[in-house]
């Protein structure tokens, strides 16, 4: 059985260090209910607790991971959001997210829009296909709903909870970003005669 994520983070912890693929994040909420073995979606990629001392959480995160994610540009001091994997009678809340990056996108802009920020993705063609309007991506693991598509790329808005509760509030141009889209789209994508 596969762990499932719903893309609504749980806290935010800071990488302690990032060595040979040892990834150690200081994350005391998420480490008080998570045993070894289990998973966590780190910015959106679902990895094993191989280690759990006092607050901080080790993963490994294999060459592959940190190639295909934006992962391999954490270091120390990074931020990064935290989803424990759903337990059997967790309320769903987000959408349903697998902790499997589909591909990585870049920010192309931030700007202001009322209390919240409105945030353009460079995204791969690949993915793109499954970014509908008003549709949902998980972005650094965080269930949001598309504001507007284009050819390159698509928009969200962020209201404030986001930008306080999550890492978005810290996007800057240029940033790589781990992206998912919604299962749903796949899954139609495949049932639909070519």
């Amino acid at each position: 059985m596969h762990a499932m994520f719903t893309g609504l983070v749980r806290e935010v912890g800071t990488v302690t260090s990032m060595v040979d693929g040892r990834l150690v994040i200081a994350a005391p909420a998420t480490a008080q209910g998570v045993q070894l073995g289990d998973s966590v979606a780190i910015d959106g990629v679902c990895l094993t607790v191989v280690a759990c001392v006092d607050s901080t959480l080790s993963f490994d995160a294999v060459p592959e991971t940190l190639a295909r994610t934006a992962l391999g540009t954490l270091d120390q001091g990074s931020r990064v959001n935290l989803e424990p994997a759903l337990r059997a009678g967790d309320a769903l809340g987000g959408h349903y997210v697998q902790g499997h990056v589909d591909g990585v996108g870049t920010v192309d802009s931030v700007a202001p829009e009322g209390d919240g920020r409105r945030v353009r993705f460079e995204a791969p063609a690949e993915l793109l296909r499954y970014i509908v309007e008003k549709g949902s991506i998980a972005v650094q693991g965080t269930s949001l709903t598309v504001a507007a598509v284009d050819d390159t790329g698509f928009e969200v808005a962020l209201i404030p909870h986001t930008l306080q509760a999550t890492t978005l509030g810290e996007l800057e141009p240029e940033q790589p970003v781990n992206l998912e889209a919604d299962v749903l789209a796949k899954y139609v994508e495949k049932l639909l005669p070519r």
